[in-house]
């Protein structure tokens, strides 16, 4: 009976260890996860002597529910870049990498701001893309440092769903007689948000030594709505709008990307093996006879 009672006990310690190792294996995870980011962070900053910073948004999951959550650019962001901006000594370079969708325009504006104001080199790497808020502050760096396949994106005002360009071409459109009073009042704050959205890019650009004339040509094409709002502005058409564009990513900026993986649950399947393969070596040609 004893030893029943003893082989049971050691049963229910094991369940018990299993179903508590299961439940902290994903703390342990994002803990090793972090400490991989940091150290990584801090090899880029010793090789460059700059300050890193890693804005990137994911895709996520809630705990339990599966929700997928989509990331952008908030206050909680601006905040934490701010105080990091802070901690950096005024002639220090800053190097962010930056992958997101955009975001809030006051969270952006603000910290578009801080970086035209430090002193030291602001570069911005954009391994995948930087759209929307992410353009509008890779517009405040001395240098923006694309993959050959990023992109980058308008920064036209928007309203809700609408785009504030497309709101105001209903009043050119159309009649103003037919035209009800909340259609005309989003036109009013479209008009103000295009205003501020120009002015601020105007500014942020010949702060960064662009010529005001070409600030004013770049700050038109988009804020204007020309394009649509998700229209990949890819590197070369970012050097012909005149952006201080170049190619030369650093290897370890690749690396970092991999340390934010994106929930397997969420993607499409794609499978590789994860190694760079070498052309074969052409073989010599014959000496002709």
């Amino acid at each position: 009976m004893n030893e029943t009672t003893n082989i049971v006990s050691v049963i229910n310690i094991l369940f018990w260890f299993f179903i508590i190792l299961t439940l902290l294996s994903p703390w342990f995870k994002q803990k090793n996860l972090e400490s991989a980011r940091l150290t990584l962070i801090h090899k880029i900053e010793k090789k460059r002597k700059s300050r890193v910073i890693a804005l990137i948004h994911r895709q996520e999951t809630m705990a339990l529910l599966g929700f997928p959550i989509m990331k952008y650019i908030n206050i909680e962001d601006s905040e934490a870049i701010l105080r990091a901006i802070r901690l950096t000594p005024n002639k220090m370079p800053i190097d962010i990498v930056l992958h997101t969708p955009g975001g809030l325009v006051l969270a952006t504006e603000q910290i578009a701001h801080a970086l035209v104001q430090h002193k030291g080199k602001v570069s911005v790497f954009i391994p995948h893309y930087a759209m929307s808020g992410g353009t509008l502050l890779s517009l405040a760096a001395d240098e923006i440092v694309m993959d050959e396949n990023a992109v980058l994106g308008p920064v036209d005002p928007q309203l809700g769903q609408y785009p504030a360009s497309s709101i105001l071409k209903v009043l050119k459109e159309k009649n103003k007689n037919k035209i009800d009073d909340e259609t005309l009042i989003l036109a009013d704050i479209a008009k103000k948000a295009e205003r501020q959205v120009k002015t601020f890019v105007t500014t942020i650009l010949i702060s960064n030594d662009y010529p005001k004339k070409k600030a004013e040509q770049i700050a038109k094409i988009l804020t204007e709505g020309k394009w649509t709002h998700d229209y990949p502005i890819t590197y070369q058409e970012a050097g012909k709008l005149g952006l201080h564009v170049s190619k030369n990513m650093p290897e370890e900026v690749y690396l970092l990307m991999n340390l934010y993986p994106q929930n397997p649950a969420l993607r499409p399947s794609v499978s590789y093996v994860p190694l760079p393969y070498k052309q074969p070596k052409k073989a010599p040609k014959k000496p002709s006879k």
